[in-house]
């Protein structure tokens, strides 16, 4: 059975093909349109999928799709009749879902001359974010967890998978919500763009927690896990707010009403100074997220008993909390895949919908990408021509097909304070690629002077990057020893190694880790492995490869990416690709 799962009408917008209730291709919208969050319906992606695994449109049996407007419609009736919001706001809504094309129609018109033989089915959104989250992890039994903005009337829902099973146990519906609270004061610090949450994450250990009267007035906790905003502080419960979900990059108007601004100060402005008030409002709202989050997983855990909890939803990528489970809970186990937001939408609504018709659990997702190599696909592997002559002045290219070798140059130009990228394998999920590709530098350097990632950036930017270890080095090097192959946990670094790995090393004395194996990306262990042979450390920084655009999504872009930046070495397949003349990373 054939089943292609899609994210179509939200940001991140993806898709997913399964086969007899295995994944086997994945990909975001945005790495071929080159915007961030793409939202809209997802064509190219489904045809990549399509491609990968040798099919066409008409061997898709069913098509799942991570929306259901039928769903909680006795909640939203009752909302309307009771809370009384500007009628604009309901008809705008009654309009976006009406002037939507049906899944066959849109198939139809983004694959012509090629007829879609299945059915069609919507799933619930946060039903789907559980699957997406507890079907693919490694548990058998486990707590499972969705929080984020909105979806479906609903911004969390939690319960227990069980085997084959998943049973909800509660949510919080509409207006409520985690995600608008961190996604309002993200707004509120003057980072506008959808998506910026990470950096109010990593501005937060720069701050100390003095706003939680005020962040405790914003976000109330109720019995049983649950909790509540005081609307006061809002606005998309009762007004417009502006917001693009067709066909582009998602951008959403202000959430919050002036009374956050009496409550808490001025707003900043996307270009003003970052003040020690900002520092302190970001770390108060991080603890406030905490204190909620921690409310609900605790008396999830105190009901059930269980102690392995697979998590999904937006907010499932605020990694610094992840990180803190297994030190602030009596969870021994934590799971988070790598598309935790509403690009996992589309392997969730796959899953659930495999569920349904009868299929069980038979898929480990430990890797965000698929190889081509892999007999569930047919593509070939990949396959990088690049001409001598093409290559401008100052650039050296040389042709190394023993990876052992390729693997130790590279990681001694990595150890030589060069930085450098690889691209060694296909498409992927989530909010980086996890080593297909990546950039990467030795920990020990204290300035990046060639990133482009930097470049808007002043030294000591608050942004942390991320260090990707060897699976069985994890103990040695951090508090904490558990799988995190998708950097979805923050783990404090012992302190004895922090001044041994100060790029990786936040403010705080923690690393958003990333764990290698060898079964799931033998290259990039290989690598590292080198450099640790080299340097006497298994660990080296690794961040995505673009610059202010989408991870690279092809050779060609790979190419044109490095020639217009600084970086020294770049490595694609088998072809490395030097400068004579760069910036060095400056010990």
């Amino acid at each position: 059975m054939i089943i292609l799962g899609l994210n179509a009408f939200h940001g991140d917008s993806s898709a997913a093909l399964m086969r007899d209730g295995k994944l086997i291709a994945a990909a975001e919208e945005e790495r071929f349109r080159r915007l961030k969050h793409w939202a809209g319906f997802p064509s190219q992606s489904i045809a990549y999928c399509l491609r990968e695994a040798g099919l066409s449109l008409s061997d898709v049996d069913h098509v799942a799709v991570n929306q259901n407007g039928r769903a909680h419609l006795l909640k939203k009736a009752a909302y309307v009749a009771f809370q009384r919001p500007d009628p604009a706001l309901v008809l705008q809504r009654l309009k976006n879902r009406g002037k939507r094309k049906a899944i066959p129609e849109l198939l139809t018109d983004a694959f012509p001359g090629t007829p879609f033989h299945g059915e069609s089915h919507h799933i619930e959104h946060h039903l789907l974010h559980l699957f997406s989250a507890f079907y693919v992890s490694p548990f058998k039994d486990a707590a499972v967890v969705s929080v984020d903005g909105f979806g479906d009337f609903s911004s969390a829902a939690w319960g227990v998978g069980h085997g084959n099973d998943i049973s909800v146990d509660g949510r919080v519906f509409f207006p409520h919500s985690l995600g608008i609270f961190y996604e309002a004061l993200t707004q509120w610090l003057g980072f506008p763009h959808y998506g910026d949450e990470y950096k109010v994450m990593g501005l937060a250990p720069y701050g100390k927690p003095a706003f939680m009267d005020q962040m405790r007035r914003i976000v109330r906790l109720k019995r049983g896990g649950a909790f509540e905003l005081d609307l006061r502080y809002f606005l998309h419960h009762r007004e417009v707010v502006p917001y693009q979900w067709d066909n582009g990059s998602p951008e959403v108007g202000d959430l919050f009403s002036p009374a956050m601004e009496e409550l808490l100060g001025p707003r900043r402005r996307p270009k003003a100074p970052l003040e020690s008030r900002h520092h302190d409002v970001a770390r108060s709202a991080q603890v406030m997220y905490e204190e909620a989050f921690f409310h609900l997983i605790t008396n999830l855990q105190e009901r059930t008993g269980l102690t392995d909890i697979a998590l999904a939803g937006g907010c499932a990528a605020n990694s610094v909390a992840n990180g803190k489970i297994r030190r602030q809970t009596k969870y021994e186990r934590v799971y988070v895949q790598s598309a935790a937001g509403d690009a996992g939408g589309a392997i969730g609504a796959a899953f659930a919908l495999w569920q349904k018709l009868g299929g069980e659990r038979s898929f480990v997702m430990d890797h965000a990408y698929w190889d081509r190599n892999s007999p569930t696909t047919k593509s070939q592997p990949l396959s990088i021509k690049i001409e001598t002559r093409s290559m401008p002045a100052g650039c050296a290219l040389e042709n190394i097909s023993d990876e052992a070798e390729l693997c130790r140059r590279t990681a001694q130009a990595v150890a030589d304070g060069k930085s450098r990228w690889m691209v060694s394998g296909p498409y992927g999920v989530g909010p980086t690629r996890f080593g297909q590709p990546d950039y990467c530098v030795r920990p020990t350097a204290r300035r990046y002077e060639g990133n482009p990632q930097c470049q808007d950036q002043a030294p000591g930017s608050f942004r942390p990057f991320a260090p990707s270890i060897l699976d069985g080095a994890v103990g040695e090097w951090f508090e904490e020893d558990d799988a995190v192959p998708f950097m979805m946990q923050v783990f404090q670094i012992r302190e004895p190694q922090r001044a041994r790995i100060p790029a990786v090393t936040h403010v705080d004395g923690s690393g958003r880790l990333q764990t290698v194996y060898r079964h799931t990306n033998p290259r990039y262990y290989r690598l590292i492995e080198a450099f640790r042979d080299i340097a006497g450390i298994p660990i080296v920084l690794n961040t995505s490869f673009n610059e202010n655009e989408p991870v690279v999504c092809n050779p060609q872009e790979a190419l044109d990416c490095f020639l217009r930046t600084k970086m020294d070495v770049l490595v694609l397949g088998d072809v490395m690709i030097s400068r004579s003349v760069s910036s060095r990373i400056e010990a």
